[in-house]
């Protein structure tokens, strides 16, 4: 998604993309080929001037050698905001709207909002989902628990193997497997995913 003006957040996102992408060795050229976007989309992508969606984001993390949440961390640049300055060490706030926020693939699908900064053991993120067409498969190296809190929802587990989730529900499966979900009920699906931390 283009951007007219570039905010903190994107401006935050693209100077990692572009670091990661220099310490790897690789043009501009290089990384959109493997990530498979167009070369002056990631352009505008490490000036600021575009958004990711969450799949375009997974695309870019596996060419770079790194996980898309760790890219979420970068496009949340605010480390301390809401945090009260009376909490012990390793505590920390993101407040309601806060957090790196990134689009689902398509037009109005949803969106990804990181509920954790910083280092963690695990990395959960809220979901709202309004795709009703499945995209491509992630498949990362962390485990990876989802929670429906409202909705109804279809995993595809690239096998063959579908699983429907509703309200309620709640979903675990290792790291490595390929997984895709899409909208199946009436109204968006709100979900909780939980990511381990890569290290």
């Amino acid at each position: 998604m283009a951007l007219d003006e570039p905010d903190l957040a994107q401006v935050s996102l693209g100077a990692e993309i572009r670091r990661r992408r220099k310490q790897h060795g690789l043009t501009l050229t290089n990384l959109a080929a493997q990530a498979g976007i167009s070369h002056p989309f990631l352009s505008q992508l490490e000036r600021g001037y575009a958004r990711p969606s969450m799949t375009t984001l997974e695309r870019i993390a596996r060419a770079l050698d790194t996980t898309q949440v760790s890219l979420m961390l970068a496009a949340d640049p605010v480390q301390v905001t809401a945090t009260p300055t009376s909490a012990p060490a390793g505590v920390g706030v993101v407040p309601a709207g806060g957090g790196a926020i990134l689009p689902q693939a398509g037009d109005d699908a949803g969106y990804a909002r990181l509920l954790v900064r910083g280092d963690a053991a695990f990395f959960p993120q809220e979901q709202v989902l309004n795709r009703r067409e499945h995209r491509e498969y992630f498949q990362h190296e962390q485990d990876e628990w989802v929670h429906v809190v409202r909705g109804e929802i279809e995993v595809d587990f690239g096998d063959g193997s579908l699983v429907e989730l509703r309200t309620g529900d709640s979903l675990y499966y290792a790291g490595g497997i390929p997984h895709r979900w899409r909208l199946i009920g009436p109204e968006s699906a709100h979900l909780i995913v939980v990511q381990a931390s890569s290290s």
